[in-house]
């Protein structure tokens, strides 16, 4: 890997930060998923695992001090 194929540092005027240069083959530009990422794992093995107080614990919220 040569130094030109790698990001680099980039001092910005008047910041105490600096940036990177974009990396090599990305674009700006978002790509959309092609698929929904499940959010528990028994989603994902379409299992499901529920106990009798699962539903409660959901709605149970802390109470605030």
């Amino acid at each position: 890997m040569s130094s030109s194929d790698r990001q680099r540092i980039e001092r910005v005027p008047g910041s105490r930060r600096a940036k990177l240069t974009p990396a090599p083959g990305a674009t700006a530009e978002p790509t959309p998923a092609d698929d929904e990422v499940p959010d528990t794992p028994a989603e994902a093995s379409g299992v499901s695992s529920s106990g009798p107080n699962d539903e409660r614990l959901r709605r149970d919220v802390p109470p605030h001090y």
